[in-house]
């Protein structure tokens, strides 16, 4: 190749691995040509052990078939795309043991960076080991950014979800709402928790009712926001109002279990969400929910990533209530 293009070997491996810095742009330009002319492609595995990386980024999502992971992808990949680089991303499939396994993996090929987007398992005794592969990855030059996982020590994306929970209950007492049930996933999952927690707070400083028997445990999926829905309407809920669930595809999927059971959403029953996905606007009644930037979650999480910073660094994004029809405001006499 250097000889076809008449340069030395050395001009040669820096334009074709995308450095042109202290090369003439004549130098350049007979380099590409004789690459195009010798149908020549860069070696990805040769450049990882030249670079210390590839030009790749990792995205590791705890599943695929959340709108929420999807939506913070499409964020990461725009971002990628601006800065030259290519995104892979990687399903955990909710598993610590797999996202670990994962890691391993992606340490062997060498990414630029390494994106976690997920909420972490509380004591699946995963995190120091999980933590020991992330540190000696980061050590030989790459970076690590974590996604509402605060318990890992590297530079994180914050989403207020405490907070985000707390404002929605304040504003669904505000419409004059006082007797809730809540749709949660298992305490385990720190998102659910935090804003579990979150909205539980909120009610309390408006002095509403939460009955513990109106509080539900199911997968944090549509299909478990559906069977929690149905395991409320077995029980007398006479006088519940509204059901908040701890994200959207579980409230969307009570919404249809409520529909079943002879009750209409908004009307017989308000029911609100968290996250603001796209069906949220889409069901009806369009659903009251705390509204995430996804998108921007996913660019905040890339610009981590090239940036350097070290592994004290948060970004903090808000999270803002969007109240819609599924939580009319009440009437009282």
């Amino acid at each position: 190749m250097a000889r076809e293009a008449g340069v030395s070997p050395a001009t040669a491996s820096r334009v074709l691995n995308g450095s042109i810095r202290n090369v003439r742009d004549a130098n350049a330009a007979r380099v590409r040509a004789a690459a195009a002319k010798l149908n020549y492609e860069p070696h990805m595995s040769a450049q990882a052990i030249a670079r210390g990386s590839t030009a790749t980024v990792a995205l590791v999502v705890r599943g695929i078939d959340d709108p929420y992971f999807s939506s913070i992808a499409a964020g990461t990949v725009q971002r990628a795309e601006q800065a030259g680089l290519i995104v892979t991303m990687a399903v955990a499939d909710r598993s610590p043991e797999r996202e670990l396994e994962i890691v391993r993996t992606l340490r062997g090929q060498r990414p630029r960076s390494i994106i976690l987007a997920g909420s972490r398992i509380a004591g699946n005794g995963i995190r120091e080991t999980l933590v020991e592969e992330l540190a000696a990855y980061r050590e030989v030059g790459g970076s690590v950014v974590v996604i509402s996982q605060h318990d890992l020590p590297f530079s994180t994306v914050s989403v207020d979800n405490s907070g985000g929970a707390e404002r929605l209950a304040r504003a669904l007492t505000g419409l004059g709402y006082r007797r809730f049930g809540i749709l949660r996933a298992h305490t385990s999952l720190r998102t659910s928790q935090d804003r579990y927690e979150g909205f539980v707070a909120g009610l309390r400083q408006a002095g509403a009712r939460l009955d513990e028997q109106w509080v539900i445990e199911a997968d944090f999926t549509r299909a478990g926001g559906y069977a929690a829905a149905r395991g409320l309407v077995e029980r007398d809920i006479a006088g519940l109002e509204l059901v908040f669930a701890v994200n959207d595809v579980m409230a969307i999927g009570a919404m249809t279990a409520f529909r079943e059971a002879g009750m209409t959403p908004g009307r017989d029953i308000a029911v609100a969400g968290f996250d603001d996905i796209a069906a949220a606007l889409d069901v009806t009644p369009a659903l009251t929910t705390v509204a995430v930037p996804m998108h921007d979650v996913g660019r905040t999480a890339m610009d981590l990533a090239l940036s350097g910073d070290d592994a004290s660094t948060v970004r903090h994004v808000t999270a803002d209530v969007a109240l819609r029809e599924s939580t009319p405001r009440i009437r009282r006499p």
